[in-house]
Formats: C-alpha cells, sequence, structure tokens
C-alpha cells in the first residue's frame, strides 16, 4: 500500500504537488489510519498561512525542504494496528494531515480518546493532539460526519472567541458593539450565533458586497455591512473588533475610525495575499491587535469549571449550533465531495482564492 500526500510550497501557497510514498512498516506501538474524509476552508489556509509562526508545518513534517502538508480535520479507520489497545476497524475524528493515511502512536488512551505520543509532537498543543474515539463521543453522529468535519473545529473556536470575550466584559464594550470581519466564512458566522445570545452586544457583520445577501439570510447578524460601508457605524461606539479576515488595510481602518476600541482580535487570515502586511498592528492606534489562541482559552476554562462541565457546555452549545446550520427548510451549508488527487489540488486551490458560495462546504479525500 502507498500513501498519497499534498504538499504545498511554504513560500508559495498556490504551488502544490502530490506525492506517493510507499506505507513504512509500523514500529510497535504504533497503529496506520486510513484518512476517509476531511474538510477544507479557509480555516486550513490559516494554517498555512500562520504555519511558521504558530507551529502548524510541525504537527506533519513533509521531509522536505520548503514543502509542507496542511493540516486538517477528519474522520479515519485503524487499518493496521501494532498497539494493543486499539483495534483495527476503530473510527476516530481529530487532526489529520492532507493525505489518504497516517502513522500514529496512541498515548494516554481512554475510553473517549487517545493521544499521538509522537516525538515531533510532544511540544505541540495537546488540544491538537487528541483523538477521538467516535464509539464514545459525545458529539458524534454517523449520518452528520460532513458537518461534524466543516464546522465542529471551527464551532469550538467560534464558541471559545465568545466566551473569551464574555470572560472580559468585552473589555468594557458592553454596551456597544461586535465588529466581525470576513462574516460569510464559517468561524466569523458560529461567533455571530454565539455573541446574538449575549445581551448588549450589536453583531456588526462585514463582508464583501457579493456575499452581503448570504449574511443577511443567516440571522445571526444585527446588522450587514459590505466593507466600504464602515461608516455607517458612528465612530463613537465602544466596540470590540473580531478580525477573520487577516485584511490589514481594514484592521488599519477600524483602529482609526473608532476612539472608542476596546480590544482587537486577530484570528485567521482569509485575505492572504494581506498577511504580509499585518505585523504593521504594533503602529496602529487603539489597542494592540492580538491573536487569539484557542488552546489557552481551554486551559482557563477547564480550570475554571473542571473538565466535564466544559465539555457538557461545548456539546450544548454545538448541538444547537449544529440543529440550525443544518436545518433543512434554510441550510447554511451545502455539501461538495471531492475525490482524487486532481479534484482535491482544484478544491484546494478554489478555497486559496477565496472563490465558490459560502453556502458549500468542501469535504475531500486523496
Amino acid at each position: 500500500m502507498s500513501t498519497d500526500t499534498l504538499l504545498v510550497r511554504k513560500d508559495d501557497l498556490s504551488s502544490t504537488r502530490l506525492h506517493a510514498t510507499a506505507d513504512a512498516r509500523l514500529a510497535d506501538g504504533q497503529v496506520r489510519v486510513r484518512i476517509e474524509r476531511f474538510a477544507l476552508t479557509s480555516n486550513n489556509i490559516t494554517y498555512a498561512a500562520f504555519g511558521e509562526a504558530m507551529s502548524y508545518w510541525q504537527f506533519f513534517p513533509s521531509g522536505e525542504e520548503g514543502w509542507g502538508i496542511i493540516p486538517v480535520w477528519g474522520f479515519a479507520s485503524v487499518s493496521h494496528s501494532l498497539h494493543p489497545g486499539v483495534a483495527v476497524g476503530e473510527r476516530l475524528y481529530g487532526y489529520f494531515p492532507m493525505a489518504s493515511a497516517a502513522v500514529l502512536t496512541p498515548e494516554r488512551l481512554s475510553p473517549d480518546r487517545l493521544s499521538d505520543g509522537a516525538a515531533h509532537r510532544s511540544a505541540l498543543p495537546v488540544v491538537y493532539n487528541q483523538y477521538l474515539r467516535t464509539r464514545s463521543d459525545p458529539l458524534y453522529t454517523a449520518d452528520t460526519e460532513d458537518l461534524q468535519a466543516l464546522l465542529r473545529p471551527l464551532f469550538i473556536t467560534s464558541w471559545l472567541i465568545d466566551d473569551f470575550l464574555d470572560d472580559n466584559d468585552f473589555f468594557g464594550a458592553r454596551p456597544g458593539a461586535a465588529l466581525l470581519s470576513s462574516a460569510s466564512s464559517k468561524t466569523a458566522y458560529g461567533t455571530a450565533f454565539q455573541l446574538k445570545q449575549r445581551e448588549g452586544i450589536e453583531v456588526i457583520g462585514l463582508t464583501s458586497a457579493a456575499n452581503r445577501a448570504f449574511c443577511e439570510s443567516l440571522g445571526c447578524y444585527d446588522r450587514v455591512l459590505a466593507y466600504e460601508e464602515l461608516g455607517q457605524v458612528a465612530a463613537d461606539t465602544p466596540c470590540v473588533y473580531v478580525d477573520f479576515a487577516g485584511n490589514a488595510s481594514l484592521r488599519r481602518e477600524i483602529h482609526t475610525r473608532f476612539g472608542n476600541l476596546k480590544h482587537s482580535a486577530s484570528i485567521g487570515g482569509t485575505h492572504v495575499d494581506q498577511l504580509a502586511a499585518s505585523g504593521a498592528g504594533k503602529s496602529l492606534p487603539g489597542p494592540r491587535a492580538t491573536l487569539f489562541f484557542a488552546p489557552a482559552q481551554i486551559r482557563k476554562r477547564i480550570g475554571d469549571w473542571g473538565g466535564e462541565v466544559f465539555g457538557q457546555r461545548m456539546v450544548q452549545a454545538w448541538q444547537a449550533f449544529a440543529a440550525r446550520a443544518a436545518n433543512p427548510r434554510t441550510p447554511w451549508l451545502r455539501v461538495e465531495h471531492h475525490a482524487g488527487g486532481a479534484a482535491v489540488q482544484a478544491a484546494y486551490a478554489g478555497v486559496l482564492a477565496g472563490r465558490g458560495d459560502p453556502r458549500v462546504g468542501h469535504i475531500l479525500s486523496l
């Protein structure tokens, strides 16, 4: 058997190639999983854009200078096991390479999860090294795997952003507004879904004119404005800015316009062509743009609430969001499947370029 992998140039994310390698023999304690489906969203482009700064390239080293493997969220089944606690056929949800297979070294096994103990991952955030065993995962249902792969990791980030802002009383911007850029992105509208439930916060989505109607149709924004309509928000409004786009010029405009800007959070980078300039945040007026790191809020809340309560709250929030997103009358998402190397490359190129319908979610397999 062999493993197919999509490699991406670290210094030119538009440059990709497919690489096939023969499956190596497993060592004692290792398992091989076949990755059956994974999601591709703008979140994965963020992983690549911040690959060096945030160590995303380190999860699945390519072994080739200048080339990286983008991590993705998806489902896999164990095809070969030399670990007594992991059976062939077991299904796992978690963080995988953009490939057809992966080798894991399971450790810290429990009935509901295991961790990859590979040496090169030991210093990386624990949350990304955990794999959930679907047979006992409270969020898992077999008929919603596509929805879970596409929305679950993004919504967890959304839920944590909302919780972080509320935990800090919106940094003094309540009553006031939350400005969300790239409002059509899944992480942004997941955040809006949560923020909409908070008292005293007007949720304002900023998007391109082309995506305005889509964002309005979601019903989770109090107002949706095209980027050029930012002037419709009063300049003295107490507000927080949640930047999902990574657009440096938009960030500067917001920091310059709003003298009552209380907090500026940077989440990702869907506008890849603007990322090189995003480091200019140090010279901006107002609060310093701060990168939001979800694992830090997870650690804090598990410390505050305990792991069991944290899990219960997350499950409840996910179930409410998933039910709305998958509402058969007005679904927020339509899934498209792409199988094989050429189809995966084409889908990746489209997501990287920001092309396509925001209602479409891409599920890939190599």
